[in-house]
This record gives structure tokens, C-alpha cells and sequence, in this order.
């Protein structure tokens, strides 16, 4: 998601603590936990809302972006196997020799 690993997020508590400085430091903790904890609440709150106005019979494997995936298309389509060929249609005869063929839609 944010992609930052534990040196980085160590650099960034680091200027965190110069910048806003070590007495101001606890009230920012307890800010950052608060939207924490109200972020939480809300996802598990909209959880909550879209079980109850939707239900258990939704297929959400169906729903799933990941199956747009071209690469899994394409990895699919070569693994399936070919369908059989069909028989080709007949052909129309060719008109006798000497004769123009008739169009009736022509006329």
C-alpha cells in the first residue's frame, strides 16, 4: 500500500519527533490513535451496512478485478481446449453453362 519499509518509517518518525518536537510529540500520538481507531470503526461500520442491505447471497468471487487480469485471460484462453471444427456449408452449384443466373431480390 504505502510501500515503506522499516528504515524508512524509522527516518520518517525521526524528522517526525525533530519537526514537531518531543513535548508536542504524545498529543499527536493520541491524535494519530483517535483517527486510527474513527478509521477502523467506519470500515467496519460500512462492513456492517453492506452485510445487512445486500446478504449472504452475493458471489463476491464474481466481483472480483483480479479475474480482468489479461495476463490470467490470455494464461485461461491457451489452456482451454480447442473446440471440434464444424462441417463447412454447401456450396451453391454453379449455373449451366451458357445460362445467366437469376437474382430474384434483383428484380
Amino acid at each position: 500500500m504505502l510501500d515503506i519499509n522499516g528504515g524508512e518509517l524509522l527516518i520518517l518518525v525521526l524528522v517526525a519527533i525533530l519537526v514537531v518536537g518531543p513535548e508536542r510529540m504524545p498529543e499527536y500520538a493520541r491524535q494519530l490513535r483517535n483517527l486510527v481507531i474513527k478509521g477502523r470503526d467506519l470500515v467496519q461500520s460500512g462492513k456492517a451496512t453492506l452485510k445487512q442491505e445486500v446478504g449472504d447471497e452475493v458471489d463476491w468471487s464474481q466481483l472480483d478485478p483480479r479475474q480482468y487480469d489479461p495476463r490470467r485471460i490470455v494464461r485461461d484462453a491457451l489452456a482451454e481446449p480447442s473446440p471440434p471444427p464444424r462441417a463447412a456449408a454447401p456450396r451453391p452449384l454453379p449455373p449451366p453453362p451458357g445460362k445467366a443466373p437469376f437474382d430474384s431480390d434483383a428484380t
